[in-house]
């Protein structure tokens, strides 16, 4: 019997941690059992009295005592207790520089299965690789520099960040490490947000080459940690329909699609974008591949662009649209629903007969059946109908924990609209 502190469930709450959830939340935890020492009595509380120190170690067991688990607890956090690990406690504080070595060499043996030297892929996707509240996404600029860019979003993770850091040099090898952890998410942790080199240095911003394109990357300004790498295999997929064809590329971010679809020879791209730095990334990407001739930047609000453009009678071949998450709560989902609604309707009216619509979702409220129901009814109120070709997901550095919903967040949709 150890030491270390130990949160115990209500009655019937563990048994999503059983089917792999790596959480535990506030209003599931019944009381918390510890003691100061080996000659202290154990004393019970309540998580409002609870005198363990946020940060800590704990381990988490069942109502009726059945071990589950070893967390970080935070009491400032609605996700009270995050699961780093299925040993008991002593047996991972015993080497935490082993445990953390041994996770990030799991999670980079798993990549070298798809990814090659020269490629850029997330190594390290929170808790689907075990380590709740991590990522790190490891870009290959085109010199061949190594540089990892990694946000700590969790106490779970920030008071293991040397046992981590450690295990990125030695099992990496990167030429620089670069921290994000300037997301809001932090604040919720009760952490601050911070920003820079952590080991390393050289320039944030850098050229990589992914499918072939060479794309400019902004890990200092750009969104979360610069570039989106999860549609990697999803461009691919959309530029096959694209060849001699007209296409729009909205939510553009860096134009990734759009010049995914001028190398497989689309006739002409418009990239559209919202935030006048993302378009001159795009207008930088374009220059970088050569396809000023084929390639628009446009700066404008999508849902403006769309109503702009079937008042003007434009019309498009393929249609590919990327929204940022409209929801990061079930409480606003209803509202997320009708934003995909209204964007999808009105590409489907842009559409030539017989075109293709690459629609996309990143936020996993909108879980997949949802997701083509809202496409169903924007199909009836445009007087289209449509043909599902396929239904694909993020790649293979993004893997699903079964058990954990969450890490299933992304879908995107090719259709035939008729």
């Amino acid at each position: 019997m150890n030491n270390f502190p130990r949160v115990f469930l209500n009655s019937k709450e563990e048994k999503e941690i059983q089917q792999g959830f790596p959480w535990a939340f506030d209003n599931e935890i019944s009381h918390i059992k510890h003691r100061a020492d080996e000659k202290s009595e154990w004393k019970n509380e309540s998580l409002k009295e609870c005198t363990v120190e946020d940060g800590a170690t704990v381990e988490v067991y069942t109502k009726a005592g059945g071990f589950l688990g070893t967390g970080i607890i935070n009491k400032k956090s609605k996700i009270t207790v995050r699961i780093i690990g299925s040993e008991h406690a002593d047996v991972i504080m015993a080497d935490t520089a082993a445990f953390y070595e041994k996770k990030i060499l799991d999670a980079y043996n798993m990549r070298r299965m798809f990814y090659k030297d020269s490629d850029s892929y997330r190594l390290i996707f929170g808790e689907a690789d075990f380590i709740p509240g991590l990522i790190c996404e490891c870009f290959c600029d085109e010199k061949g520099r190594k540089i990892i860019v990694a946000q700590f979003l969790s106490l779970s993770c920030e008071v293991f960040r040397n046992e981590i850091i450690a295990a990125l040099k030695k099992v990496c090898k990167p030429d620089a490490i670069y921290e994000r952890s300037d997301a809001s998410v932090r604040d919720k942790e009760g952490l601050p947000q911070t920003a820079g080199w952590i080991f390393g240095n050289g320039d944030t911003v850098f050229t990589i080459v992914e499918n072939g394109i060479k794309l400019g990357v902004d890990i200092a300004n750009g969104q979360k940690t610069g570039y989106f790498l999860d549609q990697k295999f999803n461009r691919i997929a959309a530029a096959s329909f694209c060849k001699g064809k007209t296409v729009l590329d909205t939510f553009t971010h860096t134009g990734a699609f759009g010049l995914n679809a001028f190398k497989n020879g689309a006739r002409e791209v418009t990239s559209v974008d919202i935030s006048p730095e993302a378009v001159d990334m795009v207008k930088h990407n374009i220059e970088l591949n050569g396809a000023e001739k084929v390639m628009t930047a446009v700066c404008a609000d999508v849902f403006d662009l769309l109503k702009q453009y079937e008042n003007d009678g434009r019309k498009f071949d393929v249609i590919i649209l990327d929204p940022p998450a409209f929801t990061k709560s079930a409480k606003m989902i209803e509202k997320a629903y009708g934003g995909y609604k209204e964007i999808n309707l009105r590409a489907l009216r842009l559409l030539n007969e017989g075109g293709i619509l690459v629609t996309c979702s990143c936020s996993h409220f909108m879980e997949t059946n949802m997701f083509c129901d809202m496409l169903m009814h924007a199909a009836m109120d445009s007087h289209k109908r449509i043909q599902i070709l396929e239904k694909r997901g993020a790649g293979p550095d993004h893997p699903v924990l079964l058990g954990y919903p969450k890490s299933e967040y992304l879908k995107c949709v090719v259709c035939r609209v008729l």
